[in-house]
Order: structure tokens, then C-alpha cells, then sequence
């Protein structure tokens, strides 16, 4: 993975934060199963293919594969009349994030010592647009806000790079704590549970009736890795202690994956059909 100060910035502006997925962040999502780890790019006219079936239009297609190209997330090759992308080392690694934060973070944290790590920061008005970026990355990188100019998160996130990135460095007061004896009261001011739980609830809505009305396992497959990222992106991963212990996200990741697994070896075979990659 790249370092982790490229990972969080570039997520933090490439989240989409709607009731559900927009095109570029499916256009991730796929791009991370189908390219994440392979040296390999793949043909345009694949992926207009692929996206066709979930309503995509060509046109929105090659705009977004253009402009992802414009920005440095993709590098782009040409074989004979044919375009292919590939991912950037910039891109690899958000994707690789991604890839981490489903199959090895997971949607619940049972850790029972992980710890609590509270930022404090005061920017004059002169800096407003600096106060924006650092509260939406902080609100990225699982914190809540406690009370004006002070925020907590689960864990230990790599605040440093935050702020070194912004040119913070002087206006921000960064300290963790072991385990507040009043974390649950701090898990229940500064983060808005209940919306939480209904992205998850959303999510179980959405899929445990079986596999929604999409063409193939293919496009089934990516629609339901979009819509779990989608999901869990935005949690904290608050620590289970301090949740209901009817918290959906248990039963949604549960649901995930046994989706997933259902789905993989039909994805696979179509994919391995419809997908025309070139060694890069």
C-alpha cells in the first residue's frame, strides 16, 4: 500500500456520501475486484459493456474513465485502436484500503483495548475552507464530533498525516486515552448511532430477500460490493461493547458474505468472458 497520507486524502474526496452508491463509486468498486492486485488494464469497451447492464450509460462511462485518467488515478494504454486503463499506484492503494476494510477490519470491532483518540483544533475565520477540509476528512476517518473544536474516534487513525497534509501543523492538539472510563457516554455524543444502524438495516433490506433484479452474477457481484462499501465506509467501527447487541451490522456482514460467496464463481466465469484485459 501507498503511503497512508495519499490513501486518506484520496478517499476522502472520492467518497460518496447519498442514500446510496453514485456511478464513480461503483467504477471503483469494480475497478477493485477486477484489477486490484493484477498486472493488467483493461478495455474500455468492457467496462461500458459491464455497465450497460446496471443502467450506466456509455457516455457517463467514458466520461468518468477519462477524468479518473486527467486526475492520475488511471494510466492509460493504447493497443492498436483500443484503449485500456489500468489503476495508478495512487489509486491501487485506496483501492487496497477498501479491499482491507471488508475482508480484514469487517464491519464489527470487538476489540476491547483499542483505545480512544480525541483532536482538538482552533482555526481563525481566515481559514474556513482548511476547518472544512480537516472536518471532513476527521468525519472520514471514523471521528464524531464531542463538542465544538474537539473530536474522538475508536483506535488510534493516523491524525499526523491529516494534518500534514492541510499545513495544520501548530493548530491542532492531538491525544488518545487508553479507555475513558465514560467511553460509552462519548460513543453516545459525538456519533449519531441510530443513522448508522440504518445504512445497515438499508443494506439487509436491499439483499436478504435473495439477489436483486440485476441481469447476471457478474453485475450481482458488483452492485452488492458497491453497496457494502457504501456502508461501511461511513461506519466509525465503534466498538461493539458500547453497541446494542442487536447492532445490524453483525447480521448484514454475515448476509455480505455469504452473498459473496454465492456469487463468486459465476462472476468469475462471466468475467473471464466479457472482461478483455492486456498485461501491462
Amino acid at each position: 500500500m501507498g503511503p497512508p497520507r495519499v490513501t486518506l486524502t484520496l478517499v476522502a474526496h472520492l467518497d460518496e456520501t447519498g442514500s446510496g452508491p453514485r456511478p464513480k463509486s461503483v467504477m471503483l468498486t469494480f475497478l477493485g475486484i477486477h484489477l486490484l492486485g493484477r498486472p493488467a488494464a483493461i478495455y474500455s469497451g468492457s467496462v461500458i459493456d459491464v455497465f450497460a447492464r446496471v443502467g450506466v450509460s456509455e457516455e457517463a462511462v467514458r466520461s468518468t474513465l477519462t477524468r479518473m485518467a486527467g486526475t492520475g488515478l488511471l494510466t492509460r494504454h493504447r493497443h492498436g485502436r483500443k484503449v485500456y486503463f489500468g489503476l495508478s499506484e495512487r489509486l491501487a492503494a485506496v483501492l487496497e484500503d477498501g479491499r482491507r476494510r471488508i475482508w480484514e477490519t469487517g464491519a464489527v470491532n470487538r476489540s476491547a483495548d483499542g483505545g480512544w483518540t480525541l483532536v482538538g483544533f482552533s482555526l481563525p475565520d481566515t481559514r474556513r475552507g482548511d476547518r472544512h477540509d480537516l472536518r471532513r476528512q476527521l468525519t472520514w476517518a471514523g471521528f464524531g464530533l464531542l463538542q465544538n473544536g474537539l473530536w474522538v474516534a475508536p483506535g488510534t487513525p493516523d491524525v499526523t498525516a491529516i494534518v500534514e497534509q492541510l499545513g495544520l501543523d501548530g493548530h491542532v492538539t492531538v491525544f488518545t486515552e487508553a479507555q475513558p472510563a465514560e467511553a460509552a457516554s462519548l460513543v453516545r455524543k459525538a456519533f449519531d448511532t441510530a443513522t448508522i444502524a440504518s445504512r445497515y438495516q438499508e443494506f439487509l433490506d436491499k439483499w436478504d430477500a435473495g439477489k436483486p433484479a440485476f441481469p447476471d452474477d457478474l453485475t450481482r457481484q458488483l452492485v452488492l460490493h458497491a453497496d457494502w462499501l457504501h456502508v461501511v465506509r461511513r461506519d466509525p467501527h465503534l466498538p461493539a461493547e458500547h453497541l446494542p447487541a442487536d447492532w445490524p451490522a453483525i447480521q448484514a456482514e454475515t448476509l455480505f458474505r455469504k452473498l459473496d460467496e454465492d456469487l463468486r464463481e459465476g462472476a468469475a466465469a462471466l468475467a473471464a468472458e466479457t472482461l478483455e484485459l492486456m498485461p501491462t
